[in-house]
């Protein structure tokens, strides 16, 4: 099995612990102290901050500064077991307009700089280098100074000849880090590492590697390709010895085209229909405007709009509505989505709500979200 050949240059730009830090850019006080953000709920007033002791709920981690990570805290963690962990930790709930508003930032700055670029979500993007003059160290320290002056706030950045070694890469010397993968380091860095830090071996297949003694990815590299079809099936076994050497040939896709998009959110607690009525418009006002702003990133409208609930004895209820022509912005998407929660009976608490539009179409260029005042029903 070849190594990876070393031509292209990618760089995966992943902002540090990006939730967080644009939250200590309102709180400055708070530097330094683990902070964990989950959650909805006003903002605090300055100095009182509620704590993670004091949480009672089901609720998860959204993320968490370093100082928090080190005790233990990380992402999808129930805020219960990270009281545990972290009790004096602050708790601060999310703010997603002001993520999504420092997301544009930063990702405004690099394009100034390198153009190509894969948006693959609100905190991490992957650029293509290749064609620019400067040296792969001079460009990392000129996007992240970018970032820094557009944002205040750091990056870290992983340049490699592809997407699957930069994306590792990008995580090994956060924060605020730079990490060149070149001829030699693939062995040296990459190898030694867990499998599980190889994007797309989930749990599932980390436990199933273990079970047959690879445990890095250099074991994985020397495995028998045998052993591996036995265990995974053909293609699987095929692309993790390609990813153990370090082989990715996926481009660097600026503009995709979508089948569906959806937002969903779980809640902390199981709501009531009526006594938490105010609280549910609000979520689903989000859920419509944030979705009508993936929309109109991605330039699509879609003329079939639907729901998503799943009740507190985990059944899941979905309906659709489509349309006669398609539509992308808040209000449209809310109305077809109040007529299909008006096809549901609303007997049992919810425990998710979940907006989404499919049948997607390009928009007109003159299409624009715009925030709405929007209730349930």
């Amino acid at each position: 099995m070849p190594v990876a050949s070393f031509v292209r240059r990618i760089a995966h730009l992943d902002m540090d612990a990006f939730y967080a830090s644009v939250e200590l850019l309102r709180y400055p006080d708070l530097r330094g102290q683990p902070v964990v953000i989950g959650g909805w709920g006003p903002q605090p007033a300055e100095g009182g901050y509620a704590r993670l002791r004091d949480y009672i709920g089901r609720g998860v981690i959204t993320t968490a500064t370093y100082e928090a990570r080190a005790l233990g805290v990380h992402s999808a963690m129930g805020m219960m077991k990270a009281a545990r962990l972290a009790p004096d930790a602050v708790l601060l709930p999310v703010d997603f307009p002001a993520y999504r508003h420092y997301s544009r930032l930063f990702k405004a700055a690099v394009a100034e700089i390198a153009p190509c670029i894969e948006d693959r979500g609100i905190d991490e993007i992957y650029i293509d280098l290749t064609d620019l003059p400067q040296e792969s160290a001079e460009l990392a320290r000129l996007l992240k100074q970018a970032v820094r002056d557009a944002t205040g706030l750091s990056c870290s950045i992983g340049i490699s000849p592809n997407k699957l070694l930069s994306k590792i890469a990008s995580d090994l010397d956060k924060p605020d880090g730079i990490t060149l993968i070149g001829p030699g380091d693939l062995e040296r860095r990459i190898w030694p590492l867990p499998v599980s830090r190889v994007n797309g071996i989930g749990p599932k297949a980390t436990r199933k590697l273990q079970d047959l003694g690879i445990e890095t990815v250099g074991r994985l590299a020397q495995a028998s390709p045998a052993l591996l079809q036995r265990n995974f099936g053909l293609s699987m076994a095929q692309w993790l010895l390609e990813v153990a050497h370090g082989i990715d040939d996926r481009p660097v896709v600026t503009q995709s085209e979508p089948k569906s998009l959806s937002r969903e959110t779980t809640f902390e607690r199981d709501l009531h229909v009526r006594r938490d009525r105010s609280l549910l418009s609000r979520i689903f006002r989000d859920l419509c405007e944030r979705l009508a702003e993936d929309l109109a990133r991605k330039r699509v409208r879609g003329a079939t709009v639907g729901i998503k609930l799943r009740f507190d004895d985990f059944q899941i209820v979905t309906r659709d509505l489509t349309l006669d022509e398609a539509v992308g912005d808040a209000e449209a998407i809310h109305r077809a989505a109040g007529q299909c929660l008006k096809r549901v009976p609303l007997e049992r608490r919810l425990r998710l709500l979940g907006v989404r539009v499919s049948k997607l179409e390009p928009a007109d260029a003159g299409d624009q979200p715009h925030p709405v005042q929007l209730d349930l029903y």
